[in-house]
């Protein structure tokens, strides 16, 4: 536990920054989910719609710290690859 008014300080900071985080991961999991279920369906130009509304969001996570931008990359291109497949 912490004892000094500093590490108080930063223990509540670290909570305040999780509950952000936390919100943030669930917000662009949500997006990549409604490209996954259009994908799912079949249905190219809802798919094309989800990817392009995912795409900031993913990168906005990245600027925010959230994601690697490595993953994010990685996230976009396998999904872009799937869309591009349903033709």
């Amino acid at each position: 536990m912490a004892n000094t008014p500093q590490a108080k300080k930063r223990a509540r900071q670290n909570e305040a920054r999780f509950q952000i985080n936390k919100a943030r991961r669930s917000r662009i999991r949500t997006f990549l989910r409604k490209v996954e279920e259009a994908i799912a369906s079949g249905d190219k130009e809802a798919a094309t719609a989800a990817l392009r509304a995912a795409q900031p969001e993913l990168m906005r996570g990245v600027a925010k710290g959230v994601f690697h931008k490595n993953t994010a990359s990685r996230k976009m291109s396998r999904l872009a690859s799937r869309v591009k497949a349903l033709g």
